[in-house]
């Protein structure tokens, strides 16, 4: 099943008040796509024991952080090009004492650089609202469907927040053979306004999907 228009943006956008602005200092902040996330990591902690995990577009990295603390494998990623985002990443692990047992690395989307080509397996990746602006759309969907390529059973697991209603993954999901499920809020406890005593993600209507290869037989 493909992500079309209905399904990635389409309804009612439900926002806080205030201006969203995206920039550079984007992965500075936890998001609301952050605790969604986390939950569903946290609901399925006994499946993340013992994986690989790889967190792209981490910024403060809660659900990698969650994932390591359930026995999970961590690998933070963000933009080689955003160092400051980088040491955010190393930062929340100092924070959550795993300094030293999860790794920081650059990976920037829709660029094959030595720390992509290089990188070992993996079985799971996690992305945390790294949809926010549809110029990056494709640049993900490169970097997942190489990752997925190289790592035959491995899936990504992405929460998304709803801006507009125009946006859609459809063509890019086909072009990089790839496939799109939503999975329901409810079934791992996410569906409320307030997560483990968080008010994120607030009134915000916000989805999780996973994307896996298409199979070609």
């Amino acid at each position: 099943m493909y992500v079309t228009s209905d399904q990635l943006g389409g309804g009612a956008v439900k926002r806080e008040p205030g201006i969203e602005v995206v920039s550079p200092s984007y992965g500075m902040y936890t998001w609301p796509c952050a605790p969604v996330l986390a939950q569903y990591v946290w609901h399925h902690r006994r499946a993340f024991a013992n994986r690989t995990v790889l967190e792209i577009g981490a910024g403060t990295a809660l659900p990698g952080i969650v994932a390591a603390k359930c026995g999970a494998q961590v690998i933070l990623s963000d933009s080689g090009q955003l160092p400051k985002c980088l040491r955010n990443c190393q930062v929340s692990c100092q924070a959550n004492g795993l300094a030293g047992s999860v790794a920081v690395i650059g990976l920037t989307w829709g660029v094959f650089t030595p720390e992509l080509l290089h990188l070992g397996p993996v079985d799971v990746i996690l992305g945390s609202d790294c949809f926010y602006d549809p110029s990056v759309f494709e640049d993900i969907l490169v970097t997942v469907s190489y990752l997925l390529e190289h790592n035959p059973g491995a899936h990504f697991i992405f929460s998304y927040q709803e801006r507009a209603s125009d946006w859609s993954l459809e063509h890019l999901l086909h072009k990089w053979n790839l496939s799109c499920t939503q999975l329901p809020l409810l079934n791992f406890d996410a569906d409320t306004t307030n997560i483990a005593e968080s008010n994120l993600p607030g009134s915000h209507t916000i989805h999780v999907f996973q994307i896996t290869r298409t199979s070609t037989t």
